[in-house]
């Protein structure tokens, strides 16, 4: 059988796979160094090409793997790191143990070591932040959370104090709410509004570093505390500091 040139016009078969919805990129190399796809009715390979409205089949062993992978939604507590330590400070993932599981999670999945093989933060809460963070062997979950065209909403309780008397003006919170710049780019609109007399609601769609902290120095205000509770249709509810849960199987981030 002849397999198709890699170098044949076209799109990267990994990428059209990605581009279908079917598996990350990672996932699609893996699957096709498996000899898991066929292109046209035959075997792709590393590297191949083709043309955008080819034919692409998946081998159901591939979704058999695909769908024993984890999500996991962890409150991460204030001196935990999101992803790799860092001076000391343990990373997120060393908190999905056993014992943290929370008492109340309903999702009928047991637990095995496996389930920490490639497990990693899809997006970042810094040291000094607590809230929802969710950690996935998902590739695709972490393309739809993290990738650059990503739309999914974050939203934010912000206490904060004022630097400068009174309260903050009304010109300074539309400025929160577009027209701040950050490292030489705009952001995007972002929907801000007070919860309380001291605490904002933030609801993003871009995360830049500590990006909100940052916001609201540029008008006056110091964060005193910052806790994520949703990402897109996923909420923190009562879920406690330290402990996790398996993303339900009905649940949906949009």
């Amino acid at each position: 059988m002849d397999k198709p040139s890699p170098g044949a016009e076209g799109l990267r078969v990994s990428k059209l796979i990605t581009e279908r919805g079917l598996a990350s990129r990672r996932e699609a190399d893996a699957w096709i160094e498996a000899g898991w796809v066929q292109v046209d009715g035959k075997v792709a390979v590393l590297g191949q090409r083709a043309q955008p409205d080819a034919r692409i089949e998946i081998d159901p062993r591939a979704r058999i793997e695909q769908a024993q992978r984890v999500t996991v939604l962890l409150h991460k507590p204030i001196g935990v790191v999101s992803g790799q330590a860092e001076d000391g400070h343990a990373p997120a993932a060393t908190l999905v143990r056993p014992e943290n599981r929370w008492a109340e999670d309903r999702v009928p999945q047991r637990f095995h070591p496996g389930q920490l093989r490639g497990l990693a933060p899809a997006g970042r809460l810094d040291i000094d932040s607590t809230g929802l963070l969710v950690l996935t062997q998902d590739g695709r979950i972490a393309k739809l959370l993290i990738g650059e065209d990503s739309r999914v909403e974050k939203e934010y309780l912000v206490r904060v104090q004022h630097l400068r008397p009174g309260p903050l003006p009304d010109a300074d919170l539309q400025r929160l709410r577009h027209g701040l710049t950050l490292d030489g780019r705009v952001l995007k609109p972002a929907r801000v509004s007070w919860a309380n007399e001291d605490q904002l609601r933030f609801v993003l769609r871009e995360g830049r570093k500590r990006q909100i902290r940052r916001m609201c120095e540029l008008v006056g205000l110091q964060v005193l505390g910052l806790k994520r509770v949703r990402i897109g249709s996923v909420v923190l509810g009562a879920l406690p500091a330290g402990r996790w849960r398996y993303l339900g199987p009905h649940e949906r981030f949009v």
